[in-house]
């Protein structure tokens, strides 16, 4: 059973674009549909890790919005961070489901007991991915994983009786 999803987010939860304004302030877009499943699998008693490489403050509050309790960023390996959490939680990866899109996120994957890559992730990580999913970073991949999860894991019923 999956009890941990880690998440990328350049490339996943968002379409992997940095806007800078003229006064260097950093956008990101979110897409709301990620954020309403993301928040679902937390009601129903499971864990959301946010491990990425950038640092960024609108990262920061996107993860605290969605009451994601683990949150690392400016991490160079991911691998070990998710090991370090895993120990710290006292959890296997058989039970960890992870998204990335990207090098970066090759050993995190590769460790996983599922892994998802976007559509338009790189075809390294698609060669290592269990599931390609058909939606882009930033365009509903979290969601996509998540509704995946939520059918292998039988857990429609109670995911829908959230929302009733």
């Amino acid at each position: 059973m999956i009890e941990l999803i880690v998440l990328d987010v350049d490339g996943t939860m968002t379409t992997g674009e940095i806007t800078y304004t003229e006064n260097g302030d950093e956008i990101k877009s979110f897409s709301v549909k990620d954020g309403l499943a993301i928040a679902s699998w937390i009601k129903l008693g499971k864990k959301v890790a946010i491990i990425t490489g950038r640092s960024s403050n609108i990262v920061q509050r996107r993860a605290k919005e969605l009451k994601i309790e683990f949150f690392y960023q400016g991490i160079e390996n991911k691998k070990e961070v998710l090991d370090n959490l895993l120990y710290e939680l006292g959890i296997s990866m058989d039970s960890v489901a992870s998204i990335g899109d990207d090098l970066n996120d090759y050993g995190m994957l590769k460790a996983s007991k599922i892994a998802f890559v976007p559509q338009n992730a790189s075809i390294y990580v698609k060669d290592i991915a269990d599931v390609v999913l058909d939606n882009k970073g930033g365009e509903g991949a979290v969601r996509e994983m998540i509704e995946y999860l939520i059918k292998q894991e039988n857990l429609e019923e109670d995911y829908l009786a959230l929302w009733q």
